[in-house]
């Protein structure tokens, strides 16, 4: 665990969550680059079951749902978990959806011992005290030879867009403050060492994505809305492609656990 870092609860948030992040031009994206890596996976090309580990309001394992596919949704946060469960009932999907409140630590306790070909992570190891510790206990849920989706907090492209912001004491902080953003991540991440951390646990890498590669470097942020189409279009286009694949706010990779 690092030092005076603990995991994070969202409950009492769920609504700055959607109007700050879900329902914006970035959380748009986000959605469009992981549902395009995800359905390219022959994991999801028949009916498959899939579990998504911190999954909050389930936007992703509700569009899964209405594809058809099985989904146990677990979550820290109970608040996150109510908003999924009335949006699946409203869209008829509750049959397709299980939900387990549970911290990722003591998911086990509710799984016995289940295993997924595909497992989700997203936007979960940044608020976590041990990210490390953290993939080696996903991995007991990946099948041999499944695939764990893992998103990350992109410690390099936060660094990167604070210098072009003028942040330079914040940069010389190592991007620490005293009071932090309480929905910005305090705990971005380096990709070549959660790559490491993975390859360690076992898993083989597929494939590496930038999120928001674009998007949050615009100079004029009203076109983040304005040109959106256009904007994701590019992200879709780019986005495995260094260097930008590597200047995304968020990282995706696509990875194997060994058989």
């Amino acid at each position: 665990m690092r030092d005076g870092l603990t995991d994070r609860n969202f409950d009492n948030l769920a609504g700055r969550f959607s109007q700050n992040i879900y329902n914006t031009s970035k959380g748009k994206i986000r959605q469009a680059v992981l549902m395009r890596d995800l359905l390219e996976l022959p994991q999801l090309a028949s009916s498959c079951t899939v579990l998504d580990v911190g999954g909050g309001q389930g936007q992703l394992a509700l569009k899964l749902a209405a594809l058809g596919h099985r989904v146990w949704l677990s979550d820290i946060s109970a608040e996150m978990l109510q908003v999924a469960k009335a949006a699946a009932l409203a869209q008829g999907l509750q049959t397709q959806l299980n939900f387990v409140h549970s911290p990722l630590q003591q998911l086990h306790e509710q799984l016995n011992a289940q295993q997924y070909p595909l497992v989700l992570c997203h936007a979960v190891l940044e608020w976590l005290a041990d990210p490390q510790t953290a993939i080696a206990t996903l991995k007991q849920w990946v099948a041999p030879g499944g695939i764990l989706s893992l998103m990350f907090y992109n410690k390099d492209a936060h660094r990167f867009s604070n210098i072009l912001y003028g942040n330079f004491d914040y940069v010389k902080a190592d991007m620490q403050v005293k009071k932090p953003v309480r929905l910005n991540p305090q705990n971005p991440l380096v990709s070549v060492d959660v790559q490491a951390w993975c390859q360690h646990a076992g898993f083989s890498l597929l494939g590496k994505t930038g999120v928001r590669c674009f998007h949050d470097y615009l100079r004029d942020r009203a076109q983040q809305q304005s040109h959106y189409d256009e904007l994701e279009a590019l992200e879709l286009q780019y986005n495995r492609q260094e260097p930008y694949a590597s200047l995304g706010r968020y990282t995706h990779l696509l990875l194997q656990r060994d058989p």
